[in-house]
């Protein structure tokens, strides 16, 4: 297997292509990681979704599950990202004022943690609320999606602190 390239940077090999980093030696942990984001909708929409009045249906079911969706779909649209055992996947969503909250905690026991597991998430989750609103609202924006925290890993328990 070839050594990480010069700069220090695990997925380049000697030559600087990119590569998955091998895992096998690591140890198996309880990991979680836990991500958020927004969805920026205009009134209209966040009356429609109070109400329970958006005219394709149930948005914020169809948004929860995308996110489990796109949480267990991580490795085939993440190039680099491991096909790990995704063992629970939590996605909450909230009406708020500005349009909607969106939280996803993903767990797993494996050698590699679940932080673009949790990204992707609520990217997927949040594709999920905009599909749904889009007639309403085709100017709906996806903003701030960010890891919040992790556990687990040789690094531990991790928390933004911004």
């Amino acid at each position: 297997m070839p050594e990480p390239h010069d700069s220090g940077l695990t997925h380049l090999d000697a030559s600087g292509a990119a590569r998955m980093v091998d895992v096998s030696a690591k140890e198996v942990t309880a990991r979680t990681a836990t991500a958020t984001g927004t969805v920026l909708v205009a009134p209209e929409v966040v009356a429609a979704l109070r109400s329970g009045e958006v005219p394709k249906g149930d948005a914020l079911a169809v948004a929860r599950i995308a996110g489990i969706q796109g949480a267990k779909r991580t490795p085939d649209l993440v190039p680099l990202c491991h096909p790990i055992a995704v063992h629970g996947v939590d996605v909450a969503v909230e009406v708020v004022e500005r349009g909607v909250d969106i939280s996803a905690t993903v767990r797993t026991a494996d050698r590699t943690g679940v932080e673009m597991e949790a990204l992707t998430c609520v990217m997927a989750a949040a594709l999920g609320l905009v599909d749904m609103v889009k007639a309403l609202d085709p100017e709906a924006v996806v903003t701030d999606v960010r890891v919040e925290e992790k556990t687990g890993g040789k690094t531990g328990y991790w928390r933004r602190s911004r």
